[in-house]
């Protein structure tokens, strides 16, 4: 049995159907919806995000409105016009006006050399792939909170999960600081967490235990190692920190490490930024951080379809900040540089 709506409903299902005061109807069909049959609307409705619209001065056809479809309803009734929110939808659709996130793929800056590096560094994996040396990519993730915080995404339970309504840092347990080493060739990732600070000595000690925990098992044979890394962070080309702890790191391993760095604004290249660190993104979605345990078993998780795995280790050391390179690296460090890029392109040698 039917039934039936009562006043208020009716007028709600009218509503929302898009039937206007006119008396004149209008139906969505299954396969195709139609305008409502309104004369003008379409100038009306486009006068109206004149008034609200931007754009782009580079690009005439990138425009946008900031209105929501309840305040263009709110405008279309001052002109007369009683629609719903879904025909508004509809008519942005039709005139182009597509909701979209902003996409972060402007270059900040460029170089002379870019180009150069570029080439360099895929004649380099290139090499070492030949060779069956391994080439591997690393980097840090963004330092994360440990508490009952926040955190973006979504998870199936049965009651909503609660959190603190502030971020702050004094309200935390600790904090957990991911570094990712990524095997080019094997499709696997290897994730440090460190509950301290992101440091030079702390870069190379997760390249350290990337090596004896998983890189001598499945290279036995290498005589050197290829990074790909980015020019700034733990692992700046700048600074000569890193290099005096890359030296160190060579040595303890008695193998030859190589470093290309990624040129000035083009870390998004960098192979761990976008094969490896997403799937660890999408992995801890949703659930919150209230332990490293809890962001190791997280981690543990990442895989994908094509075969991705992953290995975490948590380091929990503490790491001096504000240190200094010996006072007599410079003139005696044995760092060897390319004749080609140099500044971005060298190798630690291991010394007896």
């Amino acid at each position: 049995m039917t039934q039936k709506l009562s006043a208020k409903e009716k007028r709600t299902h009218r509503i929302r159907t898009g039937y206007n005061r006119n008396q004149t109807t209008w139906r969505r069909s299954k396969k195709k919806t139609s305008t409502p049959e309104y004369s003008g609307i379409d100038q009306d409705f486009l006068d109206i995000l004149q008034q609200h619209t931007a754009g782009n001065p580079m690009n005439s056809s990138i425009r946008w409105t900031y209105l929501k479809p309840r305040e263009i309803v709110s405008e279309l009734l001052k002109k007369g016009y009683s629609v719903s929110r879904n025909i508004v939808r509809y008519l942005l659709k039709k005139h182009e006006y597509v909701n979209r996130k902003a996409q972060k793929n402007i270059t900040m800056g460029g170089h002379p050399d870019r180009n150069a590096q570029f080439e360099n560094i895929t004649q380099l994996k290139q090499d070492y792939l030949d060779a069956g040396n391994p080439v591997i990519s690393m980097d840090t993730k963004k330092k994360a909170l440990l508490g009952t915080f926040y955190r973006n995404g979504s998870l199936y339970t049965q009651a909503a999960m609660q959190t603190n309504d502030h971020d702050f840092p004094s309200s935390a347990t600790g904090s957990v600081i991911p570094h990712g080493v990524y095997d080019l060739k094997r499709n696997t990732g290897y994730i440090t967490l460190g509950t301290s600070h992101d440091t030079s000595e702390f870069a190379c000690d997760s390249l350290f235990q990337w090596w004896v925990n998983e890189g001598i098992i499945h290279y036995p044979k290498a005589k050197s190692l290829l990074i790909l890394c980015g020019g700034g962070g733990s692992n700046s080309s700048r600074h000569y920190i890193f290099k005096e702890d890359l030296q160190k790191t060579a040595n303890a391993l008695g193998l030859e490490i190589r470093i290309a760095h990624y040129p000035p604004y083009t870390s998004q290249y960098n192979p761990i930024e976008h094969r490896f660190f997403p799937h660890v993104t999408r992995a801890c979605e949703g659930v919150v951080f209230d332990s490293v345990e809890t962001v190791k078993t997280l981690i543990s998780r990442t895989s994908t379809s094509k075969g991705l795995t992953t290995i975490v280790h948590i380091l929990d050391k503490i790491y001096e900040t504000g240190r200094k390179y010996a006072a007599d690296f410079k003139e005696i460090m044995p760092i060897v540089f390319d004749t080609h890029l140099p500044k971005w392109n060298y190798r630690a040698i291991p010394q007896e």
